[in-house]
């Protein structure tokens, strides 16, 4: 076949002459995360205020229509999510009536994790008084949580949180993050207790070095 014979697919000719919002609803349907404004913009050869705008009118119809589903900003990028409301017919119909949820402990060890990263291991186990190696792999199997470089002075590995958790949790961005305060009043007691050198989570404990073993095991010191 010569060169000159070559037709592109039908799907991609003529992209710009596209109706701009079906475009958009047909790429979002199939995406597997959030779609960013600036790639849906390449894609559809369209100015980026141009898809925004389209984007925002078209999460404003579904709610003025009470759709079952509701175009959401998350994470950067926008992808279709079913409503609140309507979770119990979902999840009856995906899970069947089995749900696969975080334990307590991690979904502590994430939080710790949202709060205070970067952050490594030893330091995740200090605020929370246990070893959280176990739980720490868990949260990187799952995606929540991914390692950003190690710290300088002791070459511990950092962790921070994904953009799939960010998915996960509905949020924009860490900014988004509901404020500890409310939730952790000790939060202050917390920070100064898992400084360096600290070695016990009691406030009222004694600061000498010969006083009674803290209540974490030596292994939440080291970082694998």
């Amino acid at each position: 076949m010569s060169e000159d014979t070559i037709e592109a697919p039908a799907g991609a000719r003529d992209v710009a002459g596209l109706e701009l919002k079906p475009a958009l609803e047909a790429i979002l349907m199939v995406v597997d995360e959030p779609a960013t404004e600036e790639h849906l913009a390449k894609i559809l050869e369209r100015p980026k205020r141009q898809v925004a705008d389209a984007l925002r009118e078209l999460a404003d119809e579904y709610t003025v229509q009470g759709r079952g589903f509701e175009l959401r900003l998350v994470a950067g990028g926008w992808r279709f999510y079913t409503r609140p409301e309507y979770a119990a017919a979902v999840e009856g119909f995906v899970l069947d009536g089995q749900q696969a949820r975080l334990t307590q402990a991690a979904l502590e060890t994430l939080a710790v994790v949202a709060y205070r990263q970067p952050v490594s291991r030893s330091r995740v186990s200090a605020v929370r008084g246990v070893n959280c190696d176990g739980v720490m792999r868990t949260l990187l199997q799952r995606g929540l949580i991914q390692e950003a470089g190690t710290e300088p002075e002791t070459g511990a590995i950092l962790y921070t949180t994904t953009n799939y958790f960010l998915e996960r949790m509905g949020l924009r961005g860490l900014d988004e993050l509901p404020e500890l305060a409310p939730f952790l009043p000790e939060a202050e007691a917390i920070e100064a207790e898992t400084q360096e050198g600290v070695p016990s989570f009691d406030p009222d404990a004694p600061d000498t070095d010969d006083g009674p073993a803290t209540n974490m095991p030596e292994t939440t010191t080291t970082d694998y």
